[in-house]
């Protein structure tokens, strides 16, 4: 079967990692009926009048080889959101745009792992230490100087700084950036409390010691090399439709999104930042997935030293998150990292059994709702029961 896509850039290594292909489960070393059922369930996700997510792509793998690559339901299906009724208004028929394997997503908090890999790249060069305290690289954030927050705090969300500052709210990037140089943590660094802003302060770090912006560090680091065509921080006109956005259900008026970034915050940074922003498609997270499991290179690309991977990946994770069955079933256990993200997007990576699984879906299409992560965390036990 075909290699998908050729990869560029990067370092060259003796020993080229090999790149993915699809082929069939039973290549994988992947159950097939098992395979099967995970493409069902995923299917049965995007039926019925109030389904779970109008449309959904999966992706499942075992070492090189995509044994799932499935788009069902459909990537634009709602014109607005009727709060009356409590339900989408429906596009004509003929309007409906199907989900395809190829459909970009907006990834929402899956960019804090791109985040994370780009930091841990400049601790593998030796420019940034990971113990060192944020205040020698930013001493003009004095709040979070004086606390003592370190790099590590913000990869591990230790940092004690609140879950979100509503940066939409302030009139420019000069009144956005006074506020995150102000904001102090609400508890004692060390303390675990998962925040947007510990990803913020860390683009601001990034972009402070290397003179590029955020989106340039993915790109020349990650995606670039990787041959990751189709990630890119927004706009993304061919992305599936995320929510009508509107008061008082959002934070912001801004109608129904497709190919803007989803997150007010984000949005209100111009589309790119640390916690939110970044679009991709199923193919691309798979390249991801498999560059991390090969310990960082993939064909002759390498992007992170197997230690570092081992350093970005083992419990409590740097910006992953490490065995949390909430979303990863029984995937959880032996070490598998991951991330959600609002939108309805989540990966998982597991390095004791050489798979991952990709699950894309615009669970907010017309309207966000309370978060429902059990249909994840089974398509993460159906990966783990075809392993088995």
């Amino acid at each position: 079967m075909p290699s998908l896509d050729s990869v560029g850039g990067g370092r060259s290594r003796e020993l080229s990692a090999p790149k993915l292909r699809v082929d069939t489960p039973e290549r994988a070393g992947l159950d097939p009926e098992e395979m099967r059922l995970l493409v069902r369930d995923v299917t049965d996700l995007t039926t019925g009048d109030r389904p779970w997510a109008p449309g959904a792509v999966v992706v499942a793998g075992r070492g090189p080889v995509i044994a799932v690559r499935e788009a069902v339901g459909w990537a634009v299906r709602y014109s607005a959101y009727d709060p009356e009724a409590d339900a989408g208004v429906e596009l004509p028929k003929e309007e409906w745009v199907p989900m395809t394997v190829d459909t970009p997503f907006d990834l929402a908090s899956l960019t804090k792992l791109f985040t994370s890999v780009a930091a841990v790249q400049q601790i593998e060069r030796g420019t940034l230490g990971i113990d060192a305290r944020i205040g020698a690289y930013l001493p003009d954030f004095r709040a979070a100087a004086a606390a003592g927050i370190t790099v590590r705090q913000l990869l591990t969300h230790t940092s004690g700084l609140r879950p979100e500052l509503p940066l939409y709210t302030y009139a420019d990037d000069t009144e956005r950036l006074d506020a995150l140089r102000a904001e102090a943590p609400e508890s004692a660094p060390g303390t675990y409390r998962y925040s947007d802003l510990n990803m913020l302060l860390l683009q601001q770090l990034l972009e402070r010691l290397t003179g590029r912006t955020l989106d340039v560090l993915v790109h020349d680091g990650i995606t670039r090399p990787l041959g990751m065509t189709a990630t890119d921080f927004g706009p993304c006109p061919g992305a599936a439709a995320t929510e009508d956005q509107r008061r008082p259900w959002a934070k912001a008026d801004r109608g129904m999104l497709r190919g803007e970034v989803h997150d007010e915050n984000a949005w209100a940074l111009g589309g790119v930042a640390g916690h939110a922003g970044l679009f991709s498609t199923g193919r691309d997270l798979a390249v991801f997935c498999r560059t991390l499991l090969a310990g960082g290179s993939y064909g002759p690309a390498r992007i992170l030293g197997p230690d570092f991977v081992e350093l970005l990946l083992t419990a409590p994770g740097l910006g992953f998150a490490v065995d949390q069955p909430w979303f990863m079933g029984e995937l959880a256990g032996e070490g598998a990292a991951g991330h959600t993200g609002f939108t309805g997007t989540s990966l998982v990576l597991d390095p004791a059994t050489d798979t991952f699984l990709i699950l894309l879906a615009n669970t907010v299409h017309p309207v966000r709702r309370a978060p429902d992560s059990a249909p994840r965390a089974l398509a993460g036990t159906r990966v783990a029961m075809g392993v088995r």
